[in-house]
């Protein structure tokens, strides 16, 4: 029932996934799943299964947008090329082949009326509440995607799910381990904390000329401003050439009346029905046992069209709609496979026709529900015929303007001004960037960077070649101004070092006479402090407590009361703590007890999956190809 809910699998799609299901293998590719290897370097194997060096590179662009979503001007592109991090991304991509073997190895399935639920509920192929198809082919245009990817990828992954939730739903905790995981995380203990600070030694800590020079003189790289340079660029878009595109009212009519198919709403069915599944390999002997027996039901539910749900609560196999009685609720046209959706709009409210055979097996089909179809007019779908001219003529219009845009940044090297006034391009102006660019698009292109760091622009002051920072985004860029990496003079900065040094003394005294006085506490002399104000704290909740602190509190043996413990803090000073009181939890209440015994589950299950991988990996045959593993997909 899914021909028209397919493909979808790259790019922003790749988030999508992550909305529909709960997989926790971000990072997986998908081109392996609808194509050959062959034609790629290798960078794994999996039980002889490869994954290709394109698909590795797809997973890292994915997770590279991802965490540019995420972080915004504070990420970086060169995380992308950390070893942690690609080792991290191949780690995800070999463990969704490992598990997807192992749920084809125990034959689980997804029923397609479950594929069908999950995607018709997803909002983004919605319009107005409801699944449109045209807005889905129009993602599907804009994305270049093929037809079958992203019904295969989901498919793959609720069945990934399927093993995972095995695990997760089947962990048992003894109630004595819940009983002493609730002791200890209720315990409070009546805490008060004082700190010795570098503020409070910094008047009395002189540094001489000589440590000064001698720790300039040691530590250059400290000082040293990066080379830097300023840039002008010019940037060729389709949005740019969308803004100068006009469309005309008649242009926009013309489209209307050409594809006034597009433009029927044919309304909404709501039906029912029954399936008898056929193995796509099914002889025609098995083939004709299931139409005789879809035959015989039929001719049961149109003599008692009442029983019609029970019947397929019996019957059916599609265990999607099965336990609903066969009820797939509304869908327009495009939602279901063709030969269902034909007969089920042909038919008339209360109707039963069948058997329907689709690629899935005979259906018999019950029609429950009938919403009026409508025209829809051209004021209601101006604005999207408008977005449509514009994008036809500035794709055109850049496939032309590229070709002279790259021939002119190479051919007049020496300035933008000609590609400029040609193409009524804005020249712009960067501020001052180091190899690290600037915190936007196209600052931020490391091909860009690069091209402008070459010796060929950097030092012959030429324009660089025009780069393709974004799909259907050219960028060239020539330098204005440069600035050769140089260290701050010590008159500069020796003022810095001054603060720096005494802060460090500061810090190193108030951290030893910190310890002296702890272990004078912890002996049992009376050290004279002045202790903050005590609170109770547990290890769910302290207020004033980082997480090191209050692990340390609650390690500290308090046999002796009052007991004292001490940690150096990040500001450079030490702080001692002082535990006076321990109380045991009180009782906790039922729904208290339910939470933790689910925590309890959950950190359980997770630990048996994360066990189930690591045996997976450890039995299996995969192999890595590390010199491919470090290929930069430039």
């Amino acid at each position: 029932m899914l021909e028209t809910i397919r493909g979808l699998s790259q790019g922003w799609l790749a988030k999508l996934i992550l909305a529909l299901i709960t997989v926790p293998f971000a990072l997986w590719g998908i081109e392996s799943y609808f194509r050959s290897d062959a034609d790629a370097d290798i960078v794994a194997k999996v039980s002889g299964q490869s994954i290709s060096q394109q698909e590795f590179n797809q997973s890292i662009r994915e997770q590279s947008e991802r965490l540019r979503n995420a972080l915004g001007r504070n990420y970086d592109p060169a995380l992308m090329d950390k070893p942690d991090m690609r080792q991290g991304i191949l780690d995800n991509l070999i463990n969704q082949r490992l598990l997807f073997n192992e749920a084809v190895r125990a034959r689980l399935v997804v029923p397609d009326a479950q594929l069908a639920e999950v995607i018709s509920a997803e909002t983004a192929f919605q319009l107005g509440g409801k699944f449109s198809q045209e807005h889905y082919e129009k993602l599907l245009r804009a994305q270049n995607l093929t037809p079958v990817a992203f019904e295969g990828r989901l498919r793959r992954d609720l069945l990934v799910q399927q093993l995972r939730n095995a695990y997760l739903e089947s962990a048992i905790v003894p109630q004595s381990a819940i009983e002493g995981f609730i002791k200890i995380n209720e315990e409070q203990r009546e805490v008060s904390q004082v700190t010795l600070s570098p503020d409070q030694y910094l008047g009395n800590i002189q540094v001489d000329a000589a440590a000064l020079k001698s720790y300039y003189d040691g530590h250059q790289k400290e000082f040293t401003v990066p080379e830097q340079i300023r840039l002008n660029y010019v940037v060729l878009s389709m949005d740019n050439l969308m803004a100068q595109v006009q469309v005309s009212d008649e242009e926009v009519k013309k489209q209307y009346e050409e594809q006034a198919a597009r433009y029927q709403d044919q309304g909404e069915r709501q039906a029912s029905h029954i399936l008898l599944t056929l193995p796509p390999n099914a002889n025609a002997s098995a083939k004709e046992a299931a139409k005789r027996k879809a035959e015989q039901i039929l001719e049961q539910v149109k003599k008692n069209p009442a029983s019609f749900a029970e019947v397929a609560k019996k019957e059916s196999q599609d265990t999607g709609s099965a336990p609903k009685g066969g009820d797939l609720g509304m869908f327009a046209r495009g939602a279901m496979v063709k030969q269902f959706e034909d007969a089920a709009f042909q038919m008339k409210v209360g109707e039963i026709r069948g058997p329907v055979e689709s690629e899935f097996g005979f259906h018999i089909i019950k029609l429950t529900g009938s919403k009026p179809g409508k025209t829809i007019t051209l004021a209601e779908v101006k604005p999207s015929i408008v977005n449509d001219i514009k994008q036809q003529k500035a794709g055109s219009k850049f496939a032309e303007a590229a070709e002279s845009f790259s021939n002119m940044v190479y051919e007049q090297s020496d300035s933008l001004k000609p590609v400029s006034d040609a193409l009524k391009l804005t020249m712009q102006t960067s501020d001052w960037l180091s190899h690290n660019g600037g915190p936007t698009v196209p600052l931020n292109n490391p091909k860009l960077l690069q091209a402008v760091f070459a010796d060929d622009v950097l030092k012959n002051a030429r324009n660089t070649e025009a780069i393709e920072v974004a799909p259907n985004t050219l960028v060239a860029a020539r330098i204005v101004e440069h600035k050769p990496a140089s260290v701050k003079p010590f008159e500069q900065v020796g003022a810095e070092i001054t603060a720096r040094l005494q802060r460090e003394q500061a810090s190193a005294k108030a951290v030893s006479e910190a310890k002296d006085k702890l272990a004078k506490l912890q002996q049992g002399t009376n050290v004279d402090l002045s202790w903050g104000k005590a609170q109770m704290v547990s290890r769910q909740q302290a207020q004033n407590l980082n997480g090191p602190a209050l692990a340390l509190v609650f390690k500290a043996n308090f046999a002796k009361l009052p007991a004292y413990v001490g940690l150096e803090n990040a500001q450079g000073g030490y702080t001692l703590y002082k535990i006076s009181k321990v109380t045991a939890p009180a009782q906790v209440d039922p729904a208290k007890r339910n939470e933790y015994a689910n925590n309890m589950r959950q950190l359980v299950a997770e630990e048996s999956f994360s066990a189930y991988l690591a045996y997976l990996r450890r039995t299996s045959d995969v192999t890595v190809k590390r010199e491919n593993l470090e290929k930069k997909d430039r």
